[in-house]
């Protein structure tokens, strides 16, 4: 089984960055896809972003692409989302999580595993 802790949330002004990190820990994560799925208040979970740990495959939604990019580094066992041009519509709980059999779809029922979750807010 694998763990996944995220880091990085906080409030920040539209148009400005933020970059979220995943610790990997468990079982070896080249054997899931790893996913970052936000919850904003009232709303369903929303599929972000993906990324397979062996082929360094990605996959994005489209309400992100150009602005945020999932990223790993192999030596931390860690995955990153950095964010960029944020708009307040961004705001939500952010939740790494992780999928058997490699995959990075967009379906978020396909994740088995989850972390705690991290708030971002984008805020004037």
């Amino acid at each position: 089984q694998v763990q996944l802790v995220e880091s990085g949330g906080g409030v920040v002004q539209p148009g400005e960055s933020l970059r979220l990190s995943c610790i990997v820990s468990g079982r070896a994560a080249s054997h899931y896809g790893l996913a970052w799925v936000r919850q904003a208040a009232g709303k369903e979970r929303e599929f972000v972003a993906a990324i397979r740990w062996s082929a360094y495959s990605t996959n994005y939604a489209d309400s992100v692409k150009g602005r945020f990019t999932v990223s790993i580094d192999n030596d931390k066992n860690t995955i990153y989302l950095q964010m960029n041009s944020l708009k307040p519509e961004d705001t939500a709980v952010y939740f790494c999580a992780a999928a058997e059999q490699l995959y990075i779809g967009t379906d978020t029922r396909r994740y088995a595993y989850w972390g705690q979750g991290t708030q971002v807010t984008v805020s004037s």
